[in-house]
């Protein structure tokens, strides 16, 4: 039985089915880990050269895209007491996509501690949300984020919806305008891209 109340997911097939992949908190957790790792290779005395600001922007759109897509549904659905906590945190994307569309070596102090407020506002509603959503939940919900990723903007569109069922259905679409962009301008989008990738 579902503790959760999920967003629209194929059915289990049976009670007590445990789906393969990982946690939609261990995803998150793991995303956050490694974009603070970026911006401190970013911001450290051996900065990454100027592709680690286009890896960057893309990491942060998708994962920003995704979070508003599944994880802020299910937390506020799971949690009604963090409702106001959700929408701040909604805000605060549009606040950081906004700045992402303007980075440079002078907006980085200003993004990198938006990034931070954002690892530790949503980490600890990860972690709330752990503690009551069973781990078949939390697995299914980590499936419909990574898909959601995969198709997510890789440029940061401040003005898009930021809850669904719109973002589900408008963000798709951007996100394959971005690649197009990408591809033609071979713009480095994955950590994997960078010369040096952050590790985590």
């Amino acid at each position: 039985m579902s503790v959760v109340p999920l967003p629209p997911l194929p059915p289990a097939p049976e009670e007590g089915y445990r789906p393969g992949g990982l946690s939609i908190a261990d995803i998150v957790d793991r995303e956050h880990q490694q974009l603070l790792a970026l911006l401190a290779q970013l911001t450290g005395p051996d900065a990454t050269p100027q592709e680690g600001y286009a890896v960057l922007t893309a990491a942060l759109s998708r994962h920003l895209s995704a979070e508003e897509q599944y994880l802020l549904p299910a937390v506020r659905a799971a949690l009604p007491d963090a409702a106001g906590r959700v929408d701040a945190e909604i805000n605060a994307d549009a606040g950081l996509l906004a700045a992402l569309k303007s980075l440079s070596d002078e907006t980085l102090t200003d993004v990198a501690e938006r990034v931070r407020r954002h690892v530790d506002g949503v980490g600890a509603l990860v972690a709330e949300l752990r503690a009551v959503a069973t781990e078949e939940e939390l697995i299914r919900l980590g499936n419909r984020l990574e898909i959601a990723e995969e198709a997510a903007p890789t440029r940061p569109h401040p003005g898009t919806p930021a809850t669904p069922p719109w973002n589900r259905i408008v963000e798709p679409a951007v996100g394959v305008v971005d690649k197009v962009r990408d591809a033609v301008t071979r713009r480095p989008t994955y950590l994997a891209d960078l010369p040096e990738p952050p590790r985590d």
